[in-house]
């Protein structure tokens, strides 16, 4: 039976418990969140291990120092479990390299869940909600157990969201032949979605994957509803899609929150172990200063692809190929790192090996374009920095926000990936004219290039308008609001009739 949830004064403020996943795509947004809602007046606790808490120690201090109702974040720590893995490997950077530890990653991810229990024994009675990734799908079930609502936290686009239910509620592999280059059909969306087979998570190939993202999305729907960092001007029809039209889901878009993290100087760290930007970011800022506006392209693949030596020279070529002043972003560990990019003229071209100060660089006026994984953090950033994209994704959800950058936004281009393989996976190789088309298409003076760029300019006016005071992600982040503060008055009305 799950226990009586609190009764809880309505002048009280509200108390939102953060339960992020380990990984930085995933930690360091639902932090940023929290400081969304800790400006508004929220109690924020942010729940993780140790590591992972030192490395957002910024974003809350931040929050606390600009806080005008007290300090209204905090980090509570739960031990990370002990599978062999060293302190500095707990925030997952090194999955792209060695498969025995991405996973004895996942292994430690999924023994929290008994930490995470007793910490909501504990501590319960004074927590409003608790907002938890998706991945932890048993937290939902934790939550009820002691009357809290738990709140999905999606580390994706609602675009990207919307199309996995309709791929995991509708067997669309059933029509089409089992030839990688299959067109496959997503039915019942806003817009009209084709992908081939091969860009694809097929159930057939991947049951394990498929089968953990049925448990993530029954925790979800069986959840009182779901967080997205995004804004509804971003996805056009699909917050009303997911809300009404098919899904009837509670849903709430309230970013892009890394701009509620203070200025673009501010965020730029965010994530980096240890707070340590690499070496060359310094240098890298000096070279972008002596740049014209919009001529230089910045290439990054986040901090989880691994890209093999024969793609890295055949990316080499592109950039040289493509006449464009470059940035490139290397991940520190990463094969690539330790091979050599081999790119003529390096007086074009700066290359940086660590952490980037990614969100600097995409918002300095010699930035034109942005060759990226299409991971949604990446492709918030660039959104909000207003700088068109040369797609190229690699699995998990990228494929669909790419589908979103390129055909509903029209702010990207292809370079013509085709395969849905993870970051130990083979790839195939994308050539070198490819990529240096892809690069011309996006930073032209004219035609696509101008469009391109006149649009992300505009979205990126949109994603700052979201979240001042009367823009959608505000509106989205005072629902929520309204709605759990009625929660409690309801809850402790029938606590008080039974007592």
């Amino acid at each position: 039976m799950a226990a009586m949830a609190p009764t809880k004064n309505d002048d009280q403020p509200l108390h939102i418990l953060f339960f992020p996943f380990l990984l930085p795509g995933h930690l360091i947004p639902m932090a940023d969140m929290a400081t969304v809602f800790a400006a508004r007046g929220v109690r924020c606790t942010v729940l993780t291990t140790p590591v992972q808490g030192f490395n957002i120690r910024s974003v809350v201090d931040r929050a606390n120092d600009s806080s005008a109702t007290g300090t209204p974040m905090s980090i509570s720590v739960v031990p990370f479990p002990d599978v062999g893995l060293p302190p500095a490997a707990q925030s997952g950077r090194d999955l792209a390299t060695s498969g025995d530890y991405h996973d004895r990653f996942l292994q430690p991810a999924e023994l929290l869940r008994e930490p995470f229990r007793r910490f909501l024994s504990d501590h319960h009675a004074d927590i409003d909600a608790v907002v938890s990734d998706s991945l932890f799908h048993w937290s939902a079930h934790a939550a009820a157990e002691h009357g809290l609502p738990r709140i999905a936290f999606l580390a994706t686009s609602m675009f990207a969201r919307a199309c996995t239910d309709t791929l995991l509620r509708c067997n669309v592999f059933e029509s089409c032949s089992d030839d990688p280059c299959a067109v496959v059909s997503l039915p019942g969306l806003p817009h009209r979605v084709e992908q081939r087979r091969s860009q694809m998570m097929d159930p057939a190939k991947r049951p394990h994957d498929c089968a953990m993202f049925q448990l993530v999305h029954a925790a979800d729907r069986s959840s009182y509803g779901e967080l997205f960092n995004s804004f509804r001007e971003l996805e056009p029809g699909y917050a009303e899609h997911y809300r009404a039209t098919q899904l009837r889901r509670r849903a709430w878009l309230v970013g892009p929150v890394a701009l509620a993290s203070g200025s673009v100087e501010d965020v730029a760290s965010r994530g980096a172990v240890a707070g340590a930007l690499s070496p060359d970011a310094a240098g890298c800022l000096r070279w972008l200063d002596a740049k014209t506006a919009s001529s230089v392209v910045y290439v990054s693949f986040g901090t989880m692809t691994n890209f093999s030596p024969e793609q890295m020279r055949e990316l080499a070529r592109g950039l040289d190929l493509s006449g464009k002043n470059f940035v490139w972003d290397i991940a520190k560990g990463s094969t690539a790192a330790s091979s050599d990019p081999s790119t003529p003229e390096a007086n074009r071209g700066y290359i940086i090996q660590g952490w980037a100060p990614q969100v600097l660089i995409l918002n300095h006026p010699a930035i034109g374009g942005f060759v990226t994984h299409c991971g949604w953090n990446s492709t918030l950033e660039a959104v909000s920095a207003g700088v068109p994209m040369v797609t190229w994704p690699r699995y998990a959800d990228q494929f669909y926000n790419e589908k979103l950058v390129v055909e509903v936004l029209g702010v990207g281009v292809g370079v013509g990936a085709e395969d849905y393989a993870s970051c130990l996976e083979t790839h195939r190789v994308i050539a070198g004219e490819a990529i240096a088309e892809s690069i011309r298409r996006v930073m032209g003076e004219e035609g696509d290039g101008m469009a391109m760029r006149k649009k992300a300019k505009e979205l990126g006016l949109m994603a700052r308008g979201a979240l001042e005071k009367g823009g959608s992600s505000y509106d989205d982040v005072e629902q929520l609001m309204e709605e759990l503060i009625a929660r409690r008055s309801s809850v402790g009305c029938t606590a008080d009739g039974q007592r």
